[in-house]
């Protein structure tokens, strides 16, 4: 059979599931999730297979209106993961309906030459009235190839998806090795399980005002692998709520962290972490390299 391999860019509003997507299509975790807006900071590859078809999905970072140097270099992440894709899919979250950001985002995707297919995601949990009229309407806007209702976390519509986007890649040799499941460094994957970490244990009380840089990755002679990684706070105040009275916190999010790479990476981790107070972290240049994005005026 004729092998095919395509990109598909995975563009959204913040939260609208496109890293739970990604994560379904390539049937294991290749990008963190959490409940918040703006999880997905840099721009991350799932590879997923489907019979003689390998789909590259390009999973950015939601599309919003920036404020901050970081704010910028993320939407322009996910501008840029569009680029030249062989199909751009915009996920909605069909509870959200139909907002001005999404108008916005439909408005900018309809001047692009690439084809379009329209996700509507959480369709569980959405009234049906509702959603068949927020689909007459994307679809009249945006006039996409496809449409698509699906529910990311529960699977439902996934894998009619998945043979879609494979019909639409184009013959060509497959990119990656059959076993590769993500672009991701090492490096960049242990800062990311990290980072959820931190999203899912402290919630409202540490919104975005954090990162984790991987400061060393090493190997050991057993087999092992040893990570040292610091995370970055603005404040005093939010340091003492990453590590918790006692240091119990931090211990817990450690031990959260230590687990899932150990599954991830197939071997014993030993993770060591410290907070350090960075006023100014998001004016780091260097950082925006470490984390995957480029340096935005």
């Amino acid at each position: 059979m004729t092998q095919r391999c395509g990109f598909v860019a995975v563009v959204g509003a913040p939260n609208a599931g496109k890293s739970t997507l990604v994560n379904a299509l390539v049937g294991q975790k290749v990008a963190i999730t959490s409940p918040k807006a703006q999880t997905t900071r840099t721009r991350l590859m799932g590879i997923a297979i489907d019979g003689e078809t390998q789909i590259v999905l390009i999973d950015t970072p939601g599309i919003f209106a920036p404020k901050r140097r970081l704010d910028r270099a993320m939407v322009a992440a996910a501008w840029g993961g569009a680029e030249g894709a062989d199909v751009i899919a915009l996920i909605v979250d069909a509870r959200a309906g139909l907002k001005a950001n999404i108008e916005t985002m439909v408005d900018n995707l309809r001047e692009r030459p690439e084809p379009k297919i329209l996700i509507l995601n959480k369709v569980d949990i959405a009234k049906k009235d509702e959603l068949l009229r927020l689909a007459a309407g994307l679809n009249a806007l945006l006039e996409p190839r496809d449409t698509f209702m699906i529910s990311a976390t529960s699977g439902d519509g996934v894998a009619d998806l998945k043979a879609a986007l494979a019909e639409a890649m184009p013959e060509g040799p497959w990119h990656f090795p059959e076993d590769q499941v993500s672009d991701a460094s090492q490096r960049l994957l242990a800062a990311e399980v990290t980072r959820e970490q931190l999203y899912h244990q402290l919630r409202e009380e540490l919104p975005y005002a954090s990162a984790v840089d991987t400061e060393s990755y090493t190997e050991r002679k057993d087999g092992s692998v040893e990570i040292r990684q610091q995370i970055l706070v603005a404040r005093p105040t939010q340091k003492a709520i990453v590590l918790g009275k006692g240091g119990a916190r931090i211990k817990e999010i450690g031990q959260k962290a230590r687990e899932e790479l150990g599954e991830l990476l197939g071997r014993k981790v030993h993770l060591f972490l410290h907070v350090k107070v960075k006023e100014n972290w998001d004016e780091d240049r260097g950082l925006y390299r470490d984390i995957g994005l480029d340096w935005v005026e």
